[in-house]
């Protein structure tokens, strides 16, 4: 099939990462179906897309926060007839501070974005690659789900199940012609800190943060090369390699430190 008429889908494509996913995307001929919580957002990446690679872009505007809008999403997708090759599951966040003071609703928000909505996608469109024997997936973790993560208790968690989940039904769709691919990025000049309520943390205000489009290329060549997984960036592979041979409690603490917040 040639790539003119094939679709890829992207979560959370109009900022971060996800954005330079679907100009990826787009760049090597695949039509786009973006989905993200505003249409403004989703109009003018549609048009930035459009008028540079000249592909098909369409759009949902789905706020995944919510329980069931996943199930939305995938009759939404379902109606327009088209068939999806790629998917990317790219929308997450954060939430920053001890989790004793966190709000547990917000929480749990976090919680059906970053995970339930990934899962009910994940299935969704897995099952009909399956059944055609083609397809690839690209799922958003962290090199977070690698460490436990003081002040983002309930992100780290996420994104450890995230990576979990991607390896797992990897290995159990193997030789289907299916691929998916975890992508591990680390701390990345995204608008994910300020959405998280993270500005103030070290982590942002003493450290190096990645770049969104070199994290988006490491992905996508993982991606299109049917890998299981890719750690972007260095420093973030030895983070990695460091946090499989240390205790879990001494992790914990070295991220505790670089989390705090500045003021500390």
């Amino acid at each position: 099939m040639e790539k003119k008429n094939q679709y890829a889908l992207v979560t959370g494509g109009t900022s971060g990462i996800g954005h330079e996913l679907a100009k990826l995307l787009a760049a090597d001929g695949y039509n786009l179906i973006l989905v993200a919580r505003t249409q403004e957002d989703l109009d003018r990446v549609a048009s930035e897309l459009t008028g540079t690679h000249g592909v098909e872009v369409k759009t949902i505007a789905k706020d995944l926060f919510y329980p069931g809008n996943a199930f939305e999403l995938t009759d939404e997708v379902s109606e327009l007839g088209v068939q999806i090759n790629i998917l990317v599951n790219d929308a997450g966040q954060g939430q920053y501070g001890p989790f004793v003071d966190n709000d547990i609703n917000h929480a749990l928000d976090i919680i059906h974005l970053n995970i339930e909505s990934l899962v009910v996608l994940t299935h969704y469109f897995l099952k009909e690659m399956v059944g055609r024997a083609e397809g690839r997936i690209l799922n958003l973790a962290s090199i977070a789900g690698k460490t436990p993560g003081p002040f983002q208790a309930v992100y780290h968690g996420t994104k450890a199940f995230v990576h979990s989940f991607t390896e797992a039904i990897r290995s159990e769709v193997k030789d289907t012609g299916v691929t998916i691919t975890s992508l591990l990025p680390g701390a990345t000049d995204t608008d994910f800190f300020n959405k998280a309520g993270m500005n103030d943390s070290k982590i942002v205000q003493e450290g190096e943060l990645g770049d969104p489009a070199k994290v988006a290329k490491d992905g996508y060549e993982a991606l299109i090369s049917g890998k299981d997984m890719v750690v972007s960036g260095f420093k973030n592979k030895v983070t990695v390699a460091m946090s499989n041979v240390l205790p879990d409690e001494t992790v914990a603490n070295q991220t505790k430190k670089q989390q705090e917040p500045a003021s500390k």
